[in-house]
């Protein structure tokens, strides 16, 4: 069964978490998924994860509009995921990779975790059939 934790109580930060130099506040955790849980802004990462593109050049690959576009970039500039300048009259977009290796190295604490669940888990299964205390009635 999962309890949420006692209000007030903090989560894990990336410090926390085991993480060195990339670390992130509260706030800085927030923006990070905020941003990360659209698709949209997800795909725009992915294309600036194999160049710099400029914002024209973005709104012209996917079906929305350029408008829509800006306001996604502005999410993932202030999650800090992407940085612009520009060139001339263009603004030229890059991904930037620091929030996201601090948010992986945020989420590895739930990795080890999970992995030894996953590893109980596995004995549990391995071990065949035991026997099962029976629940009493009162």
């Amino acid at each position: 069964m999962l309890r949420m934790p006692a209000t007030g109580r903090q989560r894990p930060t990336a410090r926390a978490a085991g993480a060195s130099a990339a670390e992130l506040t509260d706030a800085e955790l927030d923006a990070i998924c905020r941003a990360l849980q659209d698709s949209t802004r997800r795909s725009i990462l992915a294309a600036l994860a194999e160049r710099e593109l400029a914002a024209g050049e973005l709104a012209r690959v996917f079906p929305i509009s350029r408008p829509a576009v800006s306001k996604h970039l502005r999410v993932l500039r202030d999650a800090r995921l992407v940085s612009e300048h520009r060139d001339g009259r263009n603004r030229i977009y890059r991904l930037e990779p620091k929030p996201l290796a601090a948010l992986d190295a945020w989420l590895a604490h739930y990795r080890t975790f999970w992995a030894a669940r996953l590893g109980e888990l596995k004995r549990l299964v391995e071990s065949g059939p035991t026997e099962r205390a029976t629940p009493q009635k009162d």
